[in-house]
Order: C-alpha cells, then structure tokens, then sequence
C-alpha cells in the first residue's frame, strides 16, 4: 500500500473572505457557486486546478495532504467555506479512458461508490456535504478529544477525498444549500473512522441518501450519552438543528460500562436519551432513537449472545414512553450476524493477520468495530429501519437502493470500496 502523510494546516483566516479571493476565477454566474475544472484544457466560468494549485500554500483552494491526481492514485481536493451545507456536483469521465470513481467527504464520509464511466463519456452525480467547527458560542465550544485534532470534520474547509480503481473527476461545482438535515449522535460505531480499516455505519450513509438532503455525524469513538453532551456535541447540534430535521440517537455500548450511583440502563442513560429527546423537539426537530448494535459474540450454537445487558431494553422503553421512532439496530444486528455465523462474521469487523497493513505487527480481532463492509451492511439496516418505520426521511433515499434483508445479507466477496489511503492499527476508543 502507498504510503501518505497528512499534512495538517493551520485553519487559515480566509473564511471569511473567500468569496472575494474566488470572485475573478471560480464564481459562475449563479450566485455563490464555485466552479472548478480538473481537465487538461481551459474552459470558460471555471477555475482550472493545476498540479502546483496546493491548499493551503496561501490559497483557500487545491490540493491537499500531500497528493494531487495522477490519473491512477487517490487525492484530496478541500476548498475553505464556513461552516454548513453545500450541494457538490461532479461531472466523471475522461475523453481517452474508461473511469472507476468513489468520492468520499470530510473524514470518510462515502457520497459516491464506484462510479463508472466509458471511454469519451461523462456521467454527473451530486450530493450534499456537511461542514463543521467546534464553536457553540463566543464563550464555548465543542470539547474535542486530543484524537480528534486534525480530524477533517473539525475544520473551516469543505474536503473531498477523489477515489477508484481509475478515478475520473472532471468538472467539481459547490454552492451552500437549505436542505433538510440528519444529525448522528453516537459512539465509535457510527463515527467517521478516519482510517482504515475501521468504519462507522454513520459514514456509510450518505451514500444511500440523495441531494435533497445532508449528513451531519457528530458521532465520537467512546462517548456515552452522558459524555455526548458534556462534551457540548448535543449543545452544537442545537445550535444548527432547524424546524424539520432529524436526530438519530444510537448508544449503549459504552454506557454500560459507567458505575456507581445513579448510573445504569434506566437512570443516567434514560435521562440522557429523555435529555437529548426534549431539546431536539425544542427546536422543531424529529428524535429517532436506534438501539445499540450487538458486539460479534456467539455461543456454543451459533446464537448471537447479549452483551448489553438492558441497554437495548431501556431505549426501547423510553420509545414508547416519549412516542420516539425506534429503529432496532439491536435486533437487527443479531439476525445479520446469525446470519454471517461465526465464522463469516469476522469479515465484516476488523479482523485482519498481522502484516495486511503498514505498521502492523500484531494480529487485529476486534469484535465491536466493523470494516467498510460491515459498515455499509449496518447502514443499510438504518435504511431498512427507515423505510419499516415510515419516518419522513424516507423521501430522500435514493431510488437505486435495494431493499435490504438482514437475514441475507450481501456476500463479502462481493463488495468492492478503494480504500482510503491512511491507516491506523490503533483501536478506536469504546468497545
């Protein structure tokens, strides 16, 4: 595997002026839309994207963590905008090669997934991305893990990381959006995971949604709900929820993990989800909650065993209590992995002999944290519980998306996702 280094910048203070240092090259004629061309040619209304065109070397724009496209290899492109949403529309192909494209946002989140165009075509696909900084108000902001330093959620830029076998991008537009927005609350298995080879269902959503409607995963590798909001990610949430939008709620696993008084199922973590409820409604929001996902443990028939005690239970109590959509990723989880086995199962967790990446010398057998395949297989039970739940947000998953069975789930040999160029052999925080 070619090796990366991320080269982190200092957020530059050109946010606030962007539109005047882009005004003469990117602007189109539709207000606020940046237009972008990565072709060998000139054209009009666009700013061409040269090699030496580097982000962050005094210009709010280019290539970024030390790549640039080659034609072969995957790269960054990050452009500095505010924080919010923005439609981002990219027209794939090359005049003298077929094209293989998967497009990826901020710290892994999957938007496209192996996109493919013939030689002389083009195809244009959009999709919508969420921005982020940490600030809630003057006086506080958001109380960041060290981990979390550098991580590209957290930042005053838009990044798109431009992926595939062959990938293709010719033409990149952006423009700020008023669309609905899906907010993530949870832990490490729904976070974006920066690294391979660890992944959240949380950054394997978007893909199924369309550009009618954003992603937002304030998720965090080892929150419990307790710590989801003294850490001020709730509080941030609020700050940007508007009339309509959607909180999804997935804890447990490391809740259960707190002891002493007033800690358990019904006590600290109820009031964190009846917390979490009531300040979503506040704010005209919809609070969908998603009971925690089994961890990969089976017993002597091939029986999923539960390891979360009544985690799961008390969500699905206080579901009916509050008059709360439940999707029960829990109970999903268990027939997706009866279903996998034992055995077949360890492929959708991070489960790798020592050696499969760079700087590994042990042997990885983690059974909470998936891959990318288990992260796309848990996603689409989020879609699944959707769509079983008739909540609104149904509308805006896109029409190309099977329905999915958890009883049958896609074969692992099956899947194919160009991996992100950074690895880490560090175990997320949680378990």
């Amino acid at each position: 595997m070619k090796q990366y280094t991320r080269r982190i910048f200092p957020i530059q203070p050109v946010v606030g002026c962007l539109l005047i240092l882009l005004g003469l090259s990117c602007r189109s004629e539709n207000e606020g839309e940046l237009k972008f061309y990565f072709g060998p040619e000139e054209k009009r209304g666009f700013t061409k994207v040269m090699e030496h065109t580097v982000h962050g070397m005094n210009s709010p724009y280019g290539y970024d963590l030390n790549t640039f496209a080659t034609g072969k290899d995957p790269y960054f492109f990050s452009i500095d905008l505010p924080e919010g949403n923005y439609k981002v529309t990219v027209i794939l192909g090359d005049k003298e090669h077929p094209t293989h494209t998967t497009i990826r946002s901020e710290s892994r989140r999957l938007m496209l997934a192996n996109v493919e165009t013939r030689t002389g075509d083009t195809t244009t696909r959009s999709f919508v991305v969420n921005t982020r900084n940490t600030r809630i108000t003057e006086e506080r902001s958001v109380r960041l893990k060290p981990r979390e330093n550098g991580k590209l959620n957290w930042d005053e830029k838009l990044t798109l990381e431009i992926n595939g076998k062959r990938p293709g991008l010719l033409e990149l537009k952006i423009e700020k959006t008023d669309v609905p927005t899906l907010f993530l609350a949870g832990n490490s298995t729904v976070t974006d995971q920066d690294n391979e080879p660890w992944c959240g269902w949380g950054q394997m959503l978007p893909q199924f949604l369309d550009d009618r409607v954003a992603v937002a995963n304030y998720a965090e590798s080892g929150e419990a709900g307790n710590s989801f909001i003294s850490a001020g990610r709730f509080a941030k949430i609020l700050t940007k929820m508007k009339q309509g939008d959607w909180l999804f709620i997935e804890f447990g696993h490391n809740d259960q993990k707190q002891t002493g008084p007033g800690k358990g199922p019904y006590e600290s973590y109820s009031e964190s989800l009846r917390q979490m409820i009531a300040g979503t409604r506040e704010k005209g929001g919809i609070p969908v909650l998603v009971t925690p996902m089994h961890r990969r443990r089976f017993d002597e028939k091939g029986q999923v065993i539960n390891t979360l005690g009544d985690y799961p239970d008390a969500m699905r109590q206080m579901a009916k209590q509050e008059q709360v959509p439940l999707i029960d990723l829990n109970a999903m989880s268990k027939i997706l992995y009866e279903a996998w086995g034992a055995e077949q199962s360890t492929r959708a967790f991070v489960h790798y002999p020592a050696g499969t990446f760079p700087g590994q010398t042990d042997a990885l057998a983690d059974n909470t944290h998936f891959n990318a395949y288990g992260g796309d297989q848990l996603a689409r039970c989020i879609v699944k519980g959707i769509i079983d739940n008739n909540i609104p947000l149904g509308e805006y998953i896109r029409k190309d998306v099977p329905l999915f069975n958890p009883a049958l789930p896609d074969d692992p040999d099956d899947f194919c996702l160009s991996p992100t160029p950074f690895n880490s052999v560090t175990k997320p925080e949680g378990n």
